[in-house]
């Protein structure tokens, strides 16, 4: 409970501290723009860092060559944690922006760092809304700015790691549409830093892998007809692979 307490009011001071830091990136975009989106980026890095630092999460990279460094992508991972954000965001090369659901655009202060960072807010009751907020990704990626989404639409809860709900195809369409790669994100153990225990956090060991990129336009006429369901496969099999890394101990 202390590590929750710890972390709960790091997130507070950082929030109420980031109303002069988001004042003073505002004035900095207004004549740097570019520097503007890196400086932002690297506070949020540097924050959620220190919060995984607080809650005892150790993570493990694998995989992070595979992710290009000149060009944007489109980031597809598992989703069972809340510091899966936390955890993906340390780790992107480059502007990235997350695709949350739409309440988060409600809270205050929170939103205004998502907004900086190219997040986008995604309405899945409307889906007027939601076509909109595909384009606006895929015209951010067309901008050199890369996109993260859980395509299960919802933090997994099922018992195994390896039963991913189904990938709403929708999301795919910013890498069929702007023609950027698809990076594979496999995120194994962060259910046990929190949920498992909610509301306690656990010392956690978490491992994330960034698989070979997908290029669409190289796929198969029905890999591409359901590219949300293959590349679903391609994260399972990656997550099967740690399975068995965990019998062999």
């Amino acid at each position: 409970m202390i590590r929750l307490i710890l972390v709960l009011l790091v997130v507070l001071i950082y929030l109420i501290i980031g109303i002069f830091l988001q004042l003073g990136e505002w004035i900095l975009g207004k004549f740097n723009k570019p520097l503007k989106d890196r400086t932002s980026l690297a506070m949020v890095q540097w924050i959620f860092r220190v919060i995984l630092k607080l809650s005892g999460v150790k993570v493990t990279v694998r995989g992070k060559e595979n992710i290009p460094p000149d060009k944007p992508v489109l980031y597809v991972g598992n989703h069972r944690s809340y510091f899966d954000i936390l955890i993906g965001y340390t780790q992107v090369v480059g502007l990235c922006g997350f695709v949350a659901k739409k309440e988060l655009e409600k809270v205050p202060l929170l939103s205004l760092w998502m907004k900086m960072l190219y997040c986008l807010f995604l309405d899945r009751d409307n889906l007027k809304e939601g076509l909109k907020t595909i384009l606006l990704g895929i015209d951010y990626i067309k901008k050199g700015v890369s996109i993260w989404i859980f395509p299960e639409g919802t933090r997994n809860q099922n018992q195994k790691e390896t039963d991913l709900l189904p990938f709403k195809e929708g999301s795919m369409k910013m890498a069929e549409k702007s023609g950027c790669p698809i990076i594979p994100v496999a995120i194994h153990n962060s259910y046990n830093i929190f949920e498992r225990q909610f509301p306690l956090l656990k010392k956690t060991e978490v491992i994330i892998t960034f698989g070979k990129p997908i290029i669409v336009k190289e796929l198969d006429k029905e890999q591409k007809k359901f590219l949300g369901a293959y590349t679903r496969s391609v994260i399972t099999s990656m997550l099967e692979e740690y399975e068995k890394e965990d019998q062999n101990q």
